[in-house]
């Protein structure tokens, strides 16, 4: 599989961070690939780095946001936005390092709970 930066996502996830006043991100410790050649159903992915790269090695927590070339760019700019507010939604209030699930105790990651987001967006 082969992976390149994607600084035109890095642009949006800054842009949907600022708008939606996501302030427990830290923008310097998201990056943004694009990979080719993935055999996944998925549009995107987030990557977390799990806590113990910072209480063994001394790393900070830093996430990657794949999107996956030959799905993602080939959905509306809505769609494009709609994936990346999912993804975003994955990452904690904490920063841990970690990924919330689909489905918690206190939250949903679905379509339904993308669009009150994106309700929000300036």
């Amino acid at each position: 599989m082969k992976y390149s930066k994607a600084p035109d996502v890095q642009e949006k996830i800054l842009q949907l961070i600022n708008q939606l006043n996501m302030d427990h991100i830290k923008k310097d410790q998201i990056h943004c690939i694009r990979s080719f050649d993935a055999k996944t159903r998925a549009y995107a992915r987030i990557w977390g780095m799990a806590k113990l790269f910072k209480e063994v090695v001394g790393i900070e927590p830093h996430y990657i946001i794949e999107v996956i070339a030959k799905k993602f760019d080939k959905l509306s700019p809505r769609e494009q936005l709609k994936t990346l507010v999912h993804e975003l939604m994955h990452i904690p209030k904490t920063f841990s390092g970690a990924l919330l699930a689909h489905r918690g105790r206190y939250h949903h990651i679905n379509d339904k709970e993308v669009e009150k987001i994106l309700k929000n967006l300036k």
